[in-house]
């Protein structure tokens, strides 16, 4: 590692497995959620922001315009499945169960039991105004996809100075 690397205050966890993007692009562990950007299966223009919030497991799923999906009528829709398999791959299985307070039963957890578990309580749909930040989140993280490979810091990514001054 470079001595920029060692000295990041942000550390990037490796992914517990490698995923494919194709479905779900976009995954993360923030605001008290499991939040994420899902391909649609039908449109390849359409994506959808789905999200379950931590301890209620309260879900909400609608597109990047705040249509609601049609498959998130009272139960988790598909998108709210592949976000979970997805967090499970990014993130293994027992930091997401540990994230969402889940209590899986016996055993090795996996998406399909903490679907399962959570799916059980019969949680309530939430809100969507949390699918605008996570979108655009999710934008910002493709525009530093277009930038040619570098080593050089980020001055939008460097939110502390350098030292302990105060500017």
């Amino acid at each position: 590692m470079s001595v920029w690397e060692r000295s990041s205050t942000a550390r990037v966890t490796a992914p517990a497995r490698p995923r494919k993007l194709a479905k779900v692009p976009f995954v993360e562990l923030a605001d008290g959620r499991l939040q994420g950007v899902v391909s649609s299966g039908s449109d390849i223009g359409r994506v959808y922001v789905s999200s379950i919030a931590a301890g209620t497991y309260a879900f909400a799923c609608s597109t990047n315009n705040n249509r609601p999906c049609g498959g998130a009528r009272g139960s988790f829709c598909n998108h709210i499945r592949a976000l979970v398999g997805e967090a499970v791959l990014q993130y293994g299985a027992e930091r997401v169960a540990r994230y969402l307070k889940v209590e899986a039963a016996d055993g090795e957890p996996s998406a399909h039991s903490l679907t399962y578990e959570m799916s059980g309580t019969r949680p309530s749909q939430g809100d969507t105004t949390a699918a605008a930040p996570v979108f655009s989140r999710f934008l910002r993280h493709l525009a530093y996809l277009e930038l040619a490979p570098s080593t050089a810091p980020l001055p939008e990514m460097q939110w502390f100075p350098p030292t302990r001054a105060v500017a």
